[in-house]
């Protein structure tokens, strides 16, 4: 990347992923690698790893049923977001009385198990461009919410959740955009269900088509969006996957 000049965003989507995937591994490894320091801790660490392979080893040293099982485990954190989310939305006060009216039946709709249409949400977007639900202008209560949807933790200043949120929203929008370009279709399909449950959707209950169905909808949204709109691409992690929560 340094030699051709090349940025995040100019990458193939496989590119992509895997440079993502990696960023991850290297920041979960680092704990495990400073405890094998010291003389004999290996065979500690070892141990660890045995005992706890979910919070030490990285997705690649996971088991087929262990990959199954710990998705789950990060799902139902995932989940326990969404109807604290959604209540906020319903009694978010703004001052534009008609996109308030269309976020409140957005959100009982979603709230109900109906899955929105695109057009439903992209008409709620103004709200998320700027106050008070855009990606710099949300509050402390309102970040917290949402970080646990991109697996981050809710437990720093919110200064530094902003920016958080900001780079991993707009490194999924890059995502979103490269694999566009690629196509759905041509997903394997392991590719295809890591990318439903990156995007919020737990996929172990569903075929591939309903997978390829889901995720060109998403892509559809996505494509549709400004670089300054990424929060409502985070919250149609709850738009969008309410409704298949298991």
């Amino acid at each position: 990347m340094y030699s051709d000049k090349l940025q995040f965003k100019d990458l193939p989507y496989r590119d992509m992923e895997k440079l993502r995937q990696f960023g991850r591994d290297v920041v979960k490894a680092v704990p495990l690698l400073v405890i094998s320091i010291p003389p004999f801790a290996n065979y500690l660490v070892f141990v660890l790893m045995y005992f706890f392979p979910r919070q030490l080893l990285i997705p690649h040293f996971w088991t087929p049923r262990q990959q199954l099982e710990f998705r789950g485990v990060y799902h139902s954190v995932r989940v326990q977001q969404h109807q604290p989310i959604l209540s906020e939305l319903q009694s978010l006060q703004v001052s534009e009385g008609g996109l308030q009216k269309r976020l409140q039946n957005l959100s009982v709709k979603v709230q109900n198990g109906v899955t929105p249409q695109v057009s439903e949400i992209l008409a709620v977007r103004g709200l998320f461009s700027g106050p008070p639900l855009g990606i710099k202008r949300m509050s402390t209560k309102q970040m917290r919410m949402v970080s646990p949807l991109l697996f981050l933790t809710p437990r720093l200043p919110s200064f530094l959740m902003s920016r958080r949120l900001q780079r991993h929203g707009s490194e999924l929008l890059q995502l979103d955009r490269a694999l566009s370009r690629l196509g759905v279709q041509n997903l394997s399909e392991a590719e295809l269900r890591q990318a439903c449950f990156l995007r919020g959707l737990y996929s172990s209950s569903l075929s591939v088509h309903q997978c390829r169905e889901w995720l060109s909808r998403w892509l559809h949204l996505s494509a549709s969006l400004k670089d300054s709109e990424v929060s409502l691409l985070l919250h149609s992690i709850v738009f969008l996957s309410a409704n298949h929560r298991h």
